[in-house]
């Protein structure tokens, strides 16, 4: 098998030979069919987040084929399409996970972090965090679901019933939510990086009613704002954004220190959230909810050896909706 390997922080991926595992009891061995990159790819290899071993393959979007079953599996045959998420396993015996915040868990594993995920050609998965695809035709278009679509999911979720939601950084994760609010008849004002023209015309496409600067002024008063983009910075400018009793959700895994504001920006119950990880009856539901809602992802394609260059596109703001590697 290939592999885009991390060897040391703030370097390049390496690509690799290895043999091809073999699954243990409990795991399967996936072919990858498909791998979308995610900035919390980007955060593991810029060296944001430090706990992970080394060496390690990224990638956390994972849609493969089964090639071999583990011992001990009995919801998966061999040629199952199956998609696998950042979160790789749980231990089950925390507070946590007995509360069902299996999301919260005290001593879990990622898929791309503490495990090998799927700049791959092959992956071990833990098969109790792998879900089925049935129905789902095209890996490409279904790899940023796996973390992007979910993580957006959960996040929208944190917002509550907000009727007007902001989405401040306009890529893959929000990409996918804009849609996912077009659906339910939310109002979407999307927020990018100043000057990011095409990013604006994308958000207009998807259904938002409104897209401009993360510096501009909403034309209206936001239910709830949702912060993908990894700036702290952007947690009192959202504040300002949104009504009283109103909140601001942090999405991301990494986010620069948030800086000073006066107390008057929160005030009047306003709440600051942030989101980690995802459960997989997150999944289960999301999954669920795609087909009929119709939603469509926007993908630039990548050859497996080009992992750096897709990286460092993400990193540059050259990305808009998602980047997938294809093996």
């Amino acid at each position: 098998m290939k592999a885009m390997v991390l060897r040391s922080r703030r370097a390049p991926l390496v690509l690799e030979e290895r043999p091809t595992p073999a699954p243990s009891p409990g795991e399967a061995l996936v072919r990858v069919e498909a791998c979308a990159v995610c900035r919390t790819d980007l955060h593991v290899v810029d060296g944001d987040l430090t706990d992970g071993p080394l060496p390690i393959t990224a990638g956390h979007e994972i849609v493969g084929r089964i090639e071999v079953v583990g011992s001990g599996v009995d919801a998966f045959r061999v040629g199952d399409r199956v998609g696998v998420p950042w979160l790789g396993g749980v231990c089950g015996a925390c507070a946590y996970c007995a509360d069902g915040r299996e999301n919260l868990c005290d001593d879990p594993t990622f898929t791309g972090y503490t495990r090998d995920g799927g700049f791959a050609t092959h992956v071990v998965v833990n098969a109790d965090f792998a879900f089925p695809l049935v129905g789902f035709d095209d890996p490409i278009a279904a790899a940023p679901l796996m973390c992007a679509g979910l993580i957006g999911w959960r996040s929208l979720r944190m917002a509550g019933n907000a009727k007007r939601v902001g989405l401040y950084g306009f890529g893959a994760a929000a990409h996918i939510l804009a849609q996912v609010c077009h659906f339910q008849e939310r109002e979407v004002y999307a927020f990018t990086r100043p000057g990011d023209q095409s990013a604006q015309d994308l958000a207009l496409s998807l259904g938002a009613r409104w897209a401009g600067a993360s510096e501009d002024p909403c034309p209206c008063e936001l239910d709830a704002a949702i912060i993908f983009a990894p700036v702290g910075a952007l947690v009192p400018a959202a504040l300002k954004a949104v009504r009283k009793g109103g909140r601001v959700v942090c999405g991301g895994i990494h986010m620069t220190d948030l800086p000073r504001f006066p107390y008057r920006l929160i005030w009047g119950e306003r709440q600051v959230m942030s989101v980690a990880n995802l459960t997989r009856q997150d999944a289960t539901e999301f999954l669920a909810f795609v087909p009929k809602s119709g939603i469509r992802t926007v993908t630039t394609r990548y050859a497996l050896d080009r992992a750096n260059e897709a990286l460092d596109d993400l990193r540059g703001g050259r990305v808009h909706g998602a980047a997938v590697l294809v093996p």
